[in-house]
């Protein structure tokens, strides 16, 4: 993902309507790109601060959001990782099962 790209996607991720497979490259770049991570900080903290000045409630400690937004961000995009995993395993536990249960059949025809 180049800066650009990342610095498109830097309000989505904010307001929560960046897909999946955006999310996990933009977090890989944002990991490895300090100017991009400085931009997101930036927008961070002034939409987080304009949105608790408003609603008057908040810890008021952005910096730390953000890196508990990206933490949730971190494990959403390991547990997905996961379920791919699992599906994978299921549909290939599915295929010899069908496969097996093929050649029993065929066996018992014969």
């Amino acid at each position: 993902m180049t800066c650009t790209e990342a610095e498109r996607l830097v309000m989505p991720y904010i307001n929560g309507s960046i897909t999946d497979e955006e999310l996990e490259r933009f977090l890989e770049h944002i990991d490895g790109c300090e100017d991009c991570r400085e931009e997101l900080e930036i927008y961070f903290t002034v939409d987080v601060g304009i949105r608790q000045l408003d609603e008057g409630t908040g810890t008021y400690n952005i910096k730390g959001a953000l890196e508990t937004a990206l933490e949730l961000s971190r494990q959403r995009i390991h547990t997905l990782h996961l379920l791919r995993t699992a599906r994978y395993a299921v549909n290939t536990l599915c295929f010899w099962s069908v496969l097996v249960v093929l050649i029993l059949q065929l066996r018992m025809w014969s």
